[in-house]
Parts: C-alpha cells; sequence; structure tokens
C-alpha cells in the first residue's frame, strides 16, 4: 500500500490531498468499498471521472475533507477540484508513479481539501491536479524521508507554534 500526500497553493484556492493506493482485494479495497457504501453527512464519496463516464484508473474514489458549505462550494468540490484530482491520477499513471498494470488491479483513495472560501475554479483545479500528482509521487517513492521529518519545525499555512515563530 502506498500513502502520500501534497500540500499545493497558497490562500483559499489551496489543495491538501491524501493519497491511498492499495491493491483491490486488500485493506485499500475494502477501505474504498466500505467508504463508497457508507456515506455520511455532508461527505458523499464519488467516483472520480475524467469526464461523465469515464473514471480515471485506477477507479478513484473522491472523499471530501470539507462538507460543501454552500452551493458554490458543492460546485468547486464536484467539479474543478473532481476534475483537477482525476488529471492528477492520470498524470501520475503517464510519469509512472502509478504503473500501469496496477491500473486495472488497484483502488486509489484521494482525500481533498477544498477551503469553503474558495473563490477561483481555474487555480482550484491546478492545485488538486498538481497536489493529487505530487501526493502518488511522493507516495511512490516512500516521501518524506525520516531524516526530514525529524529535522523539521511544526508549521503549517493555519499555524506555526510560538517557539518557532521568527
Amino acid at each position: 500500500m502506498q500513502i502520500g500526500e501534497s500540500f499545493v497553493g497558497e490562500g483559499v484556492n489551496a489543495a491538501h490531498v491524501n493519497t491511498v493506493l492499495g491493491h483491490r482485494d486488500g485493506p485499500a479495497g475494502t477501505s474504498w468499498a466500505t467508504a463508497l457504501a457508507t456515506p455520511s453527512a455532508g461527505h458523499v464519496p464519488f467516483v472520480a471521472v475524467l469526464r461523465p463516464s469515464l473514471p480515471v484508473k485506477p477507479m478513484t474514489l473522491f472523499v471530501t475533507k470539507a462538507a460543501p458549505a454552500n452551493d458554490d462550494h458543492g460546485l468547486l468540490i464536484w467539479g474543478p477540484a473532481q476534475a483537477g484530482v482525476a488529471a492528477g491520477v492520470a498524470d501520475a499513471v503517464a510519469e509512472g508513479s502509478i504503473p500501469e498494470p496496477d491500473t486495472s488491479t488497484h483502488v486509489l483513495i484521494a482525500a481533498v481539501w477544498v477551503n469553503p472560501g474558495a473563490d477561483d475554479a481555474d487555480t482550484v483545479y491546478r492545485n488538486n491536479r498538481e497536489a493529487t500528482r505530487t501526493a502518488l509521487a511522493n507516495g511512490a517513492q516512500d516521501l518524506p524521508l525520516l531524516k526530514d521529518v525529524l529535522a523539521a519545525s511544526p508549521s503549517n499555512p493555519f499555524y506555526t507554534p510560538p517557539e518557532e515563530r521568527a
């Protein structure tokens, strides 16, 4: 099983994507099917498609980390974020981060953050495409390296601990 993470962009249109790629007959496949069959209020996993009736391969389950706050936010999730995730998966296959034979034997879960304040569909698309491609490449390379984790100071776009602020 490969697990990946990537954060791309700045501000409300940034993308944060976590990926889990694994064999259909293993834990990833069980998780994929269970998540699809058991939606919760505001979080309805769906199959990512490149266009209607053309799902990306490997079959990718889009799981939103934020319930749609309003119609505009929902459209950004279902439209440009989904399109970006699907395109990012296709990019990862084309680049070899996902070997072509695995596209029929594996499934992918993409947990995706779309900020309720997002306001630029094209930027949401671009950021989600790159975040998905990068998360899958990171998973394929078993990144991050432990030495990088141990050397890092905690910080993210939403919080930096007082002792880390300069």
